[in-house]
C-alpha cells in the first residue's frame, strides 16, 4: 500500500491547515520585532529554526549561533527558505567569547535555545553536558551583562528539572529534583538566568518546555524525543518500540511554543519569571501509539523499560500552564492529532533531509 493511500491523517487539506493556524493566538505588537536585531542560539535546530522563520516574517534582522553538532539536531535545511536573509555563525559559544561579545553587543533580543537535551548522553559524558548546558550559558550571560545589559533574554528550559512529579498537573511551585545529569545542568542554567536578573537586572525569562514536536524536529533516533523517532518509523512504515507505555505525557506543537517565546519577549510581565508550557490534553504513550496505528497504519511492539533507562525516567508528567495563561494570555491552539498531521506530511516530503544527512548511530 502506498503512503498516500493510508488513512486521512496523511492528507491535510490546505484550508484545514490554514484554519488551524488562524485560531486566535494571543496578541502582541507585531511591529515589535520589525528591523530589530535578534540572536537565536541553537538557531539551526528544531525550535530555533521555526522561531527564525517566524521572526523573519515579522521583519526582524536575525543572527544565529549554532555549532552544528549532529546529535543536537542543527540542520541548514531548516532555514533554507530564509538563508539569504540571515547571518549564521558556526561556533561553540563557550569557545569563542570574543566573537560572541561582538555579536551580542548589537542585539535587541536574544532567544537562548542552545544546549544538549539527551538524558542518557548526559549520564555517559557528564563533563561534556556541563559544557553544553552550563558553561555556554554563563558565557552568554556574561557577554550580555558586560556588553548589552538592557536586552531581553529568553531561555528555553525543560520540565525535566522537576524530576518525578509529586503531584499532577505540575505547576511552577513544584520542587525541582532532577534525576539525571542533564536535568541538573538545565536547572543550573535556568537559575543562572534568574540570578543575573536578580543581581544585575538582566531582563531574563525561562520557559519550561515539554515534549515539543513539529516540522524540523530531529528524528534520526530517540536522543531528543521518542515522538520524532516514531514519526520517522511511520513515514518509513517500520515498527517502533513502546517502552512500558503506561506513562502519561502532554505535548506542545511547535507553533504554540514559538508564540510563547515571542510573547515572553514582548511582555514586561514575563521579566524574571519562569513559565510552564504544555497542554491541557495528556495521553499515555500507549494511547499515542494507538493513534499512530489507527491513522498511520504503523505497527508497534510493547517492551519492558530497559533497566538503565528506567532509572532516569520521570513517570507520568503533564503541566499546569495557568501562570502563562494569566500573565501572557498564552494558550495552546494545536491539538495532538492535528499537529501529528502537519508533522507527518512535512517529514514525508523531506525525509531524506532528516535521516541520511544526520544519521548518527546510538
Amino acid at each position: 500500500m502506498s503512503l498516500s493511500a493510508l488513512n486521512p491523517i496523511l492528507i491535510v487539506e490546505p484550508e484545514e491547515l490554514q484554519q488551524a493556524l488562524k485560531r486566535r493566538y494571543p496578541m502582541y505588537d507585531k511591529d515589535l520585532f520589525k528591523s530589530k536585531w535578534v540572536l537565536i542560539t541553537g538557531g539551526l535546530g528544531f525550535i530555533g529554526s521555526n522561531l527564525a522563520i517566524k521572526l523573519h516574517q515579522l521583519g526582524a534582522k536575525i543572527e544565529i549561533i549554532d555549532a552544528l553538532i549532529p546529535e543536537h539536531g542543527g540542520n541548514l535545511f531548516n532555514v533554507a527558505s530564509i538563508k539569504q536573509y540571515i547571518k549564521i555563525h558556526n561556533f561553540k559559544i563557550e569557545e569563542n567569547e570574543a566573537a560572541l561579545c561582538e555579536i551580542v553587543s548589537r542585539q535587541d533580543f536574544i532567544f537562548n535555545l542552545a544546549g544538549q537535551s539527551n538524558h542518557w548522553d548526559s549520564m555517559m559524558d557528564p563533563k561534556l553536558d556541563l559544557n553544553y548546558n552550563c558553561s555556554s550559558h554563563l558565557t552568554l550571560l556574561e557577554a550580555v551583562r558586560n556588553f548589552n545589559p538592557n536586552i531581553r533574554v529568553i531561555y528555553s528550559s525543560t520540565r525535566q528539572i522537576y524530576g518525578k512529579p509529586e503531584f499532577l498537573p505540575v505547576n511552577e511551585n513544584h520542587s525541582t529534583q532532577p534525576i539525571d545529569i542533564n536535568g541538573i545542568h538545565k536547572a543550573a542554567a535556568e537559575q543562572y538566568h534568574l540570578l543575573y536578573h536578580k543581581i544585575y537586572g538582566l531582563k531574563t525569562v525561562a520557559l519550561r518546555l515539554t515534549n515539543t514536536y513539529g516540522p524540523h524536529m530531529r528524528i534520526v533516533d530517540t536522543r531528543q524525543t521518542f515522538l520524532g523517532y516514531w514519526l520517522r518509523c511511520a513515514v518509513e512504515q517500520r515498527e517502533f518500540e513502546v517502552w512500558d507505555g503506561a506513562q502519561r505525557r502532554d505535548f506542545s506543537y511547535i507553533d504554540d511554543v514559538v508564540e510563547a517565546l515571542l510573547l515572553s519577549a514582548s511582555n514586561d510581565k514575563s521579566i524574571g519569571k519562569i513559565y510552564n508550557l504544555g497542554s491541557s490534553e495528556h495521553y499515555s504513550l500507549l494511547q499515542v501509539a494507538e493513534l499512530f496505528s489507527e491513522f498511520l497504519n504503523c505497527k508497534y511492539i510493547v517492551k519492558d523499560f530497559p533497566k538503565n533507562r528506567k532509572s532516569i525516567d520521570i513517570g507520568d508528567y503533564y503541566s499546569d500552564c495557568t501562570l502563562i495563561k494569566n500573565d501572557l494570555n498564552w494558550i495552546p491552539n494545536i491539538d495532538l492529532k492535528t499537529g501529528l498531521k502537519f508533522t507527518f506530511n512535512f517529514l514525508k516530503s523531506h525525509i531524506c533531509q532528516y535521516t541520511e544527512t544526520y544519521a548518527i548511530s546510538e
